[in-house]
Formats: structure tokens, C-alpha cells, sequence
């Protein structure tokens, strides 16, 4: 056997001491459970990571009075959570201190040039000018191409230099602009959100609203498409009831500051809700309808529709 001969191989050599037959010995024999029981530990899998319809669901709430104006000091208790019609068990709760990564898309097209492009820029410039020093942004500017105009950082002085120079350019793809800032988003820690500045006009997308819908759907990011002028477009507000975000239409630029300011504030004073699916997620994805709701009269509640398991 493979012990015993290690053994022999031990005994015919000439110790330096009493005491090292034994330690080799032992040390051997180590070795060799080790090297028998590997194996096995090679096959276990590795720990499953948090993720949609695997382990852990995040849902984040926004809740209102009927003035529109934040409700803060709600508990876990305050909350119910329900997954297709079940009711779910909220194991994870917290109040407005998980870390901001936020996407902030600009409309520079030509229609947007002169005033418009002046007042959105000042804009956000007072969103950033909101954020806490630890919260992530990222630029994204939207013209005959979508380009990350600022990447994904803390660098508050290098992002308002890229909101400064910023200029009129190209025209609109706005739903490939919308599909890429969710895109570029998504894989970013803590809480993410959508920003979107725009006179809503579309011109040469590849993507239909359709697509953007969907893919808002598989993401985790609240949108606030924010449109600057009359009326809101019918995809600004489908994409912020698909995201659980809110969408806004601003007709006087001149108020847009105060729009962004109350967004940054909201974001401030969302509810993290978490909870373990109580039932396992099937083999392939399958989208699943979520509920959240408080118990408090005179209170609206944001939150997304559902979700797809992964």
C-alpha cells in the first residue's frame, strides 16, 4: 500500500534526530489525505452569487404623501412584498444609504441646440453638484452616435468639465442612446439609475420602443426620463413604470435645476426591500410580477413591476 511503503522509505534512511521518523511519517500521511480528498473538494459547487430568482430579489421603493413629497421613516414592518400574487418574507431592509451609481444621458442633438442645450447643461451640473462625494456618474452623450462622454467615477471636476464643453451635435437615436445608457449602467455596484435629458424626438434608431421596454425589463435601473417640452412621450413614461423610476416633462427649461434637485432627493429616500423567492426559479427564465405596497393610507408606492429570473 501506498502508506506502508512510505513508511519503509522512511525507515531506511539514517534520522538526524529521534523525534524526525515520526514528524516525516506524520507529514506523509498528510500529504496523502490531502492529495485523496481533493478531489471531492473540486467538485463542490461555488457558493451561488446574489442575483435575481437565485437566492436574493432587490426591489428598490420610492413612497410619496399625495403631494408628491417623500414618506420617510417607514420600517420593514410598513411593507408588503408579493411575487405573482404570493406573499414574500422581506429579510433585507434598508432606508437610503446604499451607494448611488447613476447614468446620466444628455440629448446634444441640433434640436436641442441654443437655450434648451444651455439650460440642460447648468442642469446637470446642479444634479452632480447633489450627489454625495461617494456616489458614482457617468456622461452619456446622445447625437448620431451614443458616447460615454465621462466614465463611470467619483471625479466630480472632470465631469463638469465634460458638462461645460458639451455642444450641439447630430441628430437623435434616442431609444439606441436609452438601450445603451442601461446597458453601461447595469454592471455597476449599489443602487443604479437612468437620468435621461432629452426633447424626446427620435431620428434613426436601430432599436423599436419595444426593444427598449425589454431590455429595461432585464436590467435593475430606475429611469427618470425627463422630457423638455409640452408633453411626455408615451416611451418616457412605459420605461419609468417599467423601472419603477418616474417620468417628468419640463416645458420651462428654466425649472429643470429644480426638477433634478427633487429626483437627487428621491434617490436620497428610497426603501431597499429584499427577500428570498419562495419559490425556486424553473430551469429557464420566466418573467415574475411584483406588488409592493404600504400599509399607511395616502401614500403612493414606486417600485418595479416585476422581474426575470435568471
Amino acid at each position: 500500500m501506498l502508506l506502508r511503503g512510505a513508511f519503509r522509505d522512511l525507515s531506511t534512511k539514517g534520522p538526524a534526530c529521534a523525534g524526525e521518523p515520526a514528524l516525516l511519517a506524520l507529514a506523509v500521511l498528510g500529504v496523502w489525505l490531502i492529495s485523496a480528498i481533493a478531489p471531492g473538494f473540486a467538485q463542490e459547487p461555488a457558493p451561488a452569487q446574489f442575483a435575481s430568482g437565485v437566492q436574493l430579489v432587490e426591489v428598490y421603493a420610492t413612497v410619496t404623501d399625495r403631494d408628491g413629497r417623500p414618506v420617510t421613516g417607514l420600517t420593514r414592518q410598513d411593507f408588503d412584498v408579493a411575487e405573482n400574487g404570493q406573499r414574500q418574507e422581506v429579510t433585507v431592509f434598508s432606508v437610503g444609504d446604499v451607494g448611488l451609481s447613476v447614468a446620466i444621458a444628455l440629448d446634444r442633438s441640433f434640436s436641442m441646440a441654443g437655450e434648451r442645450l444651455e439650460q440642460m447643461k447648468r442642469a446637470a451640473g446642479t444634479f452632480l453638484d447633489a450627489l454625495k462625494p461617494s456616489d458614482r456618474a457617468m456622461l452619456i452623450g446622445i447625437g448620431s452616435t451614443v458616447d460615454v462622454l465621462a466614465p463611470l467615477s467619483t471625479d466630480r471636476a472632470a465631469q463638469r468639465d465634460v458638462v461645460r464643453t458639451l455642444d450641439a451635435f447630430g441628430s437623435t437615436s434616442l431609444r439606441d442612446a436609452m438601450i445603451t445608457a442601461l446597458d453601461r449602467i447595469q454592471p455597476a455596484p449599489g443602487r443604479r439609475a437612468l437620468i435621461l435629458l432629452s426633447d424626446g424626438i427620435d431620428r434613426y434608431s436601430r432599436a423599436s420602443e419595444a426593444d427598449v421596454i425589454d431590455r429595461a425589463r432585464r436590467a435593475d435601473v430606475l429611469a427618470y426620463p425627463i422630457a423638455m417640452q409640452k408633453t411626455r412621450p408615451p416611451l418616457f413614461v412605459d420605461l419609468a413604470i417599467a423601472t419603477g423610476g418616474h417620468s417628468l416633462q419640463v416645458s420651462d427649461p428654466r425649472h429643470l435645476g429644480e426638477t433634478l434637485t427633487s429626483i437627487a432627493q428621491e434617490l436620497r429616500q428610497q426603501y431597499l426591500l429584499g427577500y428570498t423567492p419562495a419559490r425556486a426559479a424553473p430551469a429557464r427564465p420566466e418573467w415574475r410580477g411584483l406588488e409592493v405596497s404600504v400599509r399607511r393610507p395616502g401614500v403612493t408606492v414606486r417600485a418595479r413591476p416585476g422581474y426575470w429570473t435568471k
